[in-house]
């Protein structure tokens, strides 16, 4: 039924073409989780790919950009692995709102001892200590939510260099 709907809403968009390629590759991402057996964010037993998946396309369908999105190893969805995707859901926000960029780059990868995500972006960039203090987003959402998890998110970013934001959150003993 989805991908009905999905071409149904293509054809109904046709004349938005960045509407049409977020369309389409949220249901590419659907259709490799039904094929390869990941479940999205929000499943207990969804994986770090699925999940980063979701976020992805949620950011593409919201804002009109591209994210490409590239992983080395996975792993299942506990506290930690949440609170990185959330953090990486609210950096792909960022970019996708500031950095005025048609491509954000997002790459995972999960070790036995860490998961670590990065979120780049080739875009205007900025200088922290210009950022306006009600703009919490950076602090709360990413730095302070990684914090709780165990975690560490290190942001490094200048003003016509882009921004990129590592995420490292230790594993949890099986």
């Amino acid at each position: 039924d989805s991908v009905l709907q999905t071409l149904a809403l293509i054809q109904r968009h046709a004349a938005e073409p960045q509407r049409v390629a977020a369309l389409a590759r949220r249901q590419e991402r659907d259709l490799r989780g039904w094929l390869y057996g990941d479940r999205p964010l929000g499943d207990e037993g969804g994986s770090l790919a699925a999940a980063l998946s979701a976020a992805a396309a949620d950011i593409e369908e919201l804002h009109g950009v591209r994210i490409e999105l590239a992983s080395a190893g996975d792993c299942p969805v506990d506290e930690a692995v949440r609170a990185v995707v959330l953090a990486a859901r609210e950096a792909m926000a960022n970019a996708a709102k500031f950095a005025q960029v048609d491509v954000i780059d997002v790459y995972a990868e999960a070790t036995d001892e860490e998961v670590a995500v990065f979120v780049r972006d080739r875009g205007v960039g900025f200088d922290r200590s210009t950022v306006p203090a009600d703009r919490r987003g950076l602090l709360e959402s990413i730095e302070r939510r990684l914090e709780r998890a165990g975690g560490r998110a290190t942001v490094v970013s200048a003003p016509d260099e882009g921004t990129e934001v590592e995420l490292r959150v230790p594993r949890s003993p099986s």
